[in-house]
Order: structure tokens, then C-alpha cells, then sequence
């Protein structure tokens, strides 16, 4: 029995940057999700109004991970952040 398996993804570079509307489409999100989760420290976004953020490819990677905490785990935005921030530090101290 054959099995046909999509992969999807996004090809990351260091000249990598979305807008919101961007994130929103791929991460199949609302504006106010992801503002809360920018408000809740979980990304560094560049740009001083939602209109003219811009997530690097970092800020992109961290928001996919609290989004899969919230929607995997129930973990609320500020969860997120402090789990996100406790999983870098850890990867800090192995290296």
C-alpha cells in the first residue's frame, strides 16, 4: 500500500521577513493572536505599529512553538513565553 505524504514548509534565510499578514496566512492564525503573543514578550518583532512588523526568521520560529504550546498544551500566551525562554536557556547550558 503506497502512501502519498505532503511536506510543506518555508525556506528560512537571514533575509527572511513577514509582515503580519504573512504570519497570520501561514500560521492559519488571527492578527490578535499573534499581537497577544507579541505583547506577551513571546517575539521581537521590528517595526513600532502591527502594520509595519516585520518577524525575522527567529521571531517566526518562536511564535510556531508558542502556538503549538497553546494549541498541543492549553499553555497560555505568557506560558509560552516563560516555556519558550526556559527551552532556549536549556539549549544555552548543553552547548
Amino acid at each position: 500500500m503506497n502512501q502519498e505524504i505532503i511536506v510543506s514548509g518555508v525556506v528560512l534565510d537571514e533575509h527572511f521577513r513577514l509582515t503580519l499578514v504573512e504570519v497570520c496566512q501561514l500560521c492559519d492564525v488571527s492578527a490578535e493572536t499573534v499581537i497577544e503573543l507579541v505583547n506577551e514578550g513571546v517575539v521581537e518583532i521590528q517595526g513600532g505599529e502591527p502594520q509595519d512588523w516585520r518577524f525575522d526568521a527567529v521571531a517566526f520560529q518562536r511564535l510556531k512553538a508558542a502556538l503549538r504550546l497553546e494549541r498541543d498544551l492549553g499553555v497560555n500566551p505568557a506560558g509560552a513565553a516563560l516555556a519558550l525562554d526556559l527551552l532556549e536557556e536549556l539549549q544555552m547550558l548543553r552547548r
